[in-house]
């Protein structure tokens, strides 16, 4: 192992010391064009300005919704996890809501999704199924104030599963889970309606996503 030594600037005499690893390899570490203090992995030190891939939860934008969809895009692609929240959304009509996720553009086939909701007034219950994306409400109407989490994880290349939990203010509970090959990364979600025509006219959503 070799090292190189550098001697203390004018305030103090100390030597600093930049030791190589003990291998038989190259390695190069480039230092940033600019004056700047180094981290440690031994130093107490305060980090700003930093954008951490893999570890802290990035939060979008909190948007009300509007139009036939609402979109989030330019996702990063070191991202495994993705939120959905939702609060008090509702339409101009009855089309049950769904989330699509897609790579440039989104994608509407190939999903395999349930979902079921309780009707807890009426004591029953009722699901759905949908191939064209993560299908969230079943029988709704205009009226609706629906209020959820969904999450979406990467579970192996290109593969992603969503599950959610929610309610209407009117009651009943929805819940449901799916998945979908994308055959690659994501870079989008989309919230939309089945029908692709009603449009949203109350609510909030935002998205968080992590590695």
């Amino acid at each position: 192992m070799s090292s190189v030594a550098i001697t203390g600037n004018a305030a103090g005499a100390g030597v600093f010391t930049l030791a190589s690893p003990n291998s038989a390899s190259s390695f190069t570490a480039t230092l940033p064009a600019a004056t700047t203090t180094l981290v440690g992995t031994d130093a107490t030190q305060t980090l700003t300005n930093k954008t951490i891939e893999g570890g802290a939860i990035t939060s979008g934008t909190v948007v009300s919704v509007s139009g036939t969809t609402v979109d989030f895009t330019s996702i990063p692609s070191w991202v495994k996890r993705i939120t959905i929240a939702m609060q008090s959304i509702s339409t101009s009509g009855s089309s049950s809501y769904i989330l699509r996720i897609g790579n440039t553009t989104f994608t509407t086939t190939g999903y395999v999704s349930v979902m079921n909701y309780v009707a807890i007034t009426a004591n029953s219950s009722t699901g759905d199924t949908s191939t064209t994306g993560f299908l969230l409400t079943k029988d709704g109407s205009s009226s609706f104030a629906f209020t959820a989490l969904a999450t979406i994880v990467l579970q192996s290349s290109g593969f992603y599963i969503c599950t959610f939990t929610g309610m209407n203010s009117a009651g009943p509970g929805f819940f449901g889970t799916g998945h979908l090959n994308l055959g690659s990364v994501l870079d989008r979600v989309r919230l939309t309606t089945v029908n692709g025509t009603d449009t949203f006219d109350a609510g909030s959503i935002n998205i968080l996503y992590e590695g």
